[in-house]
C-alpha cells in the first residue's frame, strides 16, 4: 500500500523478485475494498500517509479486523505512532533499502 506510483512499483518489483505474489493498491479505500473481498493476504506493507481520508494506521487496523493474524509493516517517512500501531506491527523508516523491507517481511512471515 503506497500512494506514490514509482515507490509502489519499486517495492512491488522487489517483493515479486523474492517470489511473492503482490497485490498493489494506491489508496486506503482500495485497501479496504480488498479486505472486504475476502481474498487471502499473507502480509500488509503500508505507508502511513496515503491519498484520501484513510491513512496507513486505518488500513492496518482494518486489515487486522479482516485477518486477525495479519503481519503488518509500516514503511514510511512519517514518524511512528506507537499508540496507533497494531500489535506486532513493525515500522521501517523511508527512505530505506528494499533489502531491509524484504528482511522484515521474511521475519514476520517466518521465512528468514
Amino acid at each position: 500500500m503506497e500512494d506514490e506510483w514509482l515507490v509502489r512499483m519499486e517495492i512491488a518489483d522487489a517483493l515479486v523478485e523474492e517470489g511473492w505474489r503482490v497485490e498493489e493498491v494506491g489508496s486506503g479505500e482500495a485497501a479496504l475494498a480488498y479486505f472486504e473481498s475476502g481474498r487471502p493476504l499473507d502480509i500488509l506493507v503500508t505507508d502511513i500517509r496515503l491519498g484520501g481520508p484513510r491513512d496507513g494506521w486505518d488500513v492496518a487496523q482494518a486489515g487486522r479486523r479482516a485477518f486477525p493474524d495479519l503481519p503488518v509493516v509500516y514503511a514510511s517517512a512519517n514518524p511512528p505512532d506507537d499508540a496507533r500501531m497494531v500489535s506486532g506491527g513493525i515500522f521501517v523508516g523511508k527512505p530505506s533499502r528494499t533489502e531491509i523491507l524484504i528482511a522484515v517481511c521474511r521475519r514476520l512471515l517466518g521465512t528468514g
